[in-house]
């Protein structure tokens, strides 16, 4: 079998490793998130933190130096006028639906277990991406609610 072969059978099974297709606005849209986040006080500790139900795309400790974060970025390409890239955009943060709010919260309750946090929130960071042009970044802070990280329940 040759080489592409291979390629087709493994992707068809998901076992390629899929960042070498990633469209790199995503990782773009996380070093601009860093950077606002260092500017605002926060210490940023980790960066795609993977635990067994998915990825952290940031997590940091917030100003206060007690309350540890976990962030979720979301980019998304606009026009140089501020104007969706496409017809069916929506700001990046109305792609935190209820499933990954969910999922958001089972990162935050694993990783509050395992290092006995004690005080967590989510929050999400909006990256408007026009083609020329700097960014515009949003910050929502405790955007997705978390109760009782530590205990897991």
């Amino acid at each position: 079998m040759s080489v592409r072969g291979r390629e087709a059978v493994l992707r068809v099974l998901g076992l390629l490793w899929r960042r070498s297709r990633r469209d790199p606005l995503g990782p773009r849209g996380e070093r601009e998130a860093v950077r606002l986040l260092r500017r605002g006080g926060y210490r940023v500790i980790a960066r795609n933190v993977r635990v067994p139900m998915g990825e952290a795309d940031i997590v940091a400790m917030a100003p206060d130096r007690r309350t540890w974060v976990v962030v979720e970025v979301k980019t998304r390409r606009v026009g140089d006028d501020g104007r969706p890239a496409s017809a069916e955009h929506r700001p990046p943060e109305m792609s935190v639906h209820a499933e990954k709010r969910r999922k958001l919260v089972a990162i935050t309750r694993h990783l509050a277990r395992a290092n006995r946090w004690k005080a967590v929130r989510i929050d999400v960071v909006a990256v408007d991406w026009p083609g020329e042009g700097k960014p515009v970044l949003r910050h929502h802070v405790g955007a997705v609610g978390v109760q009782n990280a530590e205990r897991g329940r």
